[in-house]
Order: C-alpha cells, then sequence, then structure tokens
C-alpha cells in the first residue's frame, strides 16, 4: 500500500486574502442592509463560513443546508439532510458554499432557499471547479477557480479525512514500491 501525499494547491496565505477581498465584496454590496443571512452548506463551507463571516461588518444571520452528493470520490444522488431553520422571507441571503463542480448540489440548495422564502439567494463559493460543471448556476463570489482535481482542506474532505488542513491541497496515493527480487 502507498503514502498518501498531499500537494498544496491554494496556500493558507492566499485563502486569507481572498477571505478579505470577498468580505469586502460582500460589504460594499450589502451595507446598508439591516442584516444578511449566510447559509452555509454543510459540511463543507464550515471553515469558509466561519472565517468569512467574521470579516463582515455586515450584521450577519447564519443558518445551514446539507445536502450529501458524494461517497468518498464518487458524486451519486443527492439526499437532502437538513433544510434551513431561520426564516428567510424577504431577507438578503447568500449561500455560502466550498466548492461548485457539476452545479446540481448548488441548484438543489437554491430550489430549498426559495421553498423557504428568499428571493434571488447569491452564492459565495470559495472553489469553482469549471472543467466539472454541467448545469449552469449563478456564482455573485468566486473565490478561485480550480481544475479538475480532487481537492481536501480548509473544510473539504476525502472522507471525512482532511477538513482540518488550513490550506486546500490535492491528494496523491503513492504507488507501493515494487517487491525486491529475491533471485
Amino acid at each position: 500500500m502507498g503514502a498518501t501525499r498531499i500537494e498544496i494547491l491554494i496556500s493558507q496565505q492566499r485563502i486569507e486574502q481572498r477571505l478579505d477581498e470577498l468580505a469586502a465584496a460582500i460589504d460594499g454590496r450589502h451595507g446598508g442592509a439591516e442584516a444578511i443571512t449566510c447559509v452555509g452548506v454543510l459540511k463543507g463551507s464550515l471553515y469558509f463560513l466561519s472565517d468569512l463571516t467574521r470579516r463582515l461588518t455586515t450584521p450577519v444571520e447564519i443558518d445551514f443546508v446539507q445536502i450529501s452528493s458524494y461517497r468518498g470520490t464518487v458524486r451519486g444522488r443527492l439526499e437532502v439532510k437538513r433544510r434551513p431553520q431561520l426564516d428567510l422571507a424577504g431577507k438578503p441571503v447568500i449561500l455560502v458554499e466550498d466548492i461548485i463542480d457539476s452545479g446540481y448540489s448548488v441548484a438543489a440548495a437554491i430550489d430549498i432557499l426559495e421553498e423557504h422564502g428568499a428571493v434571488r439567494p447569491e452564492v459565495c463559493t470559495l472553489l469553482d471547479k469549471v472543467p466539472a460543471r454541467e448545469i449552469d448556476v449563478p456564482i455573485t463570489y468566486r473565490g478561485f477557480e480550480v481544475g479538475d482535481a480532487f481537492v481536501v482542506g480548509y473544510g473539504l474532505d476525502l472522507e471525512e479525512r482532511y477538513r482540518n488542513l488550513p490550506y486546500i491541497g490535492v491528494v496523491h496515493e503513492d504507488a507501493a514500491p515494487a517487491p525486491a527480487d529475491d533471485a
């Protein structure tokens, strides 16, 4: 069995700088609002949501949705596990997502927010995996574009591991060395 190696794709410093920029953009758009509601998509958005909302000067309410679409590295059927608990009717709502790939999970989350009264919710994603997009989804705030690699860290996981890394990385499973020939 080979060793696991993680290649850093986006450093902690770059993430923190981009968080400042995203928060400034959100405050610029919503600075006059009484409050905005940020709805994080569990579990992956937890770190991003937390760090982003602490940088906002606009008052914030926080809620969550949970939609599962992966088993390991394989995308499967969408399953809604949690819906928002706050009243979203007539409030500015921002869906905060860790990564958008095919677009199906975000589209489902937008539908859920609209069912709960949100009008034209905005989408803020840390990562946008453009090569994997299968349906078009509106993205108002984008952290970084990434290629088609499977990424982990800063909330993103591989079978619940690696969420706590302070950076975004790509997992590489190195092949085991060939056994020695005893001939």
